[in-house]
């Protein structure tokens, strides 16, 4: 049984901290409640890390 949300349906935003240019950046999507699907903007049709929202605060809050 599949549980992965659907990603070509994913609205995907940048990081805050990207450069001017859009590369090098990660990106994330706000779409799926109690996920947060993770991906590298330089490859948008590669693969997406999905973390737990909770692990997803704890790691922002960690970084920041």
């Amino acid at each position: 049984m599949n549980h992965s949300p659907e990603m070509s349906v994913a609205q995907w935003r940048s990081s805050s901290y990207s450069n001017a240019s859009g590369g090098e950046c990660v990106q994330v999507s706000d779409d799926f409640p109690g996920l947060v699907p993770v991906r590298d903007s330089k490859n948008p049709t590669g693969p997406a890390l999905i973390v737990r929202a909770a692990a997803w605060d704890a790691f922002v809050s960690s970084v920041k």
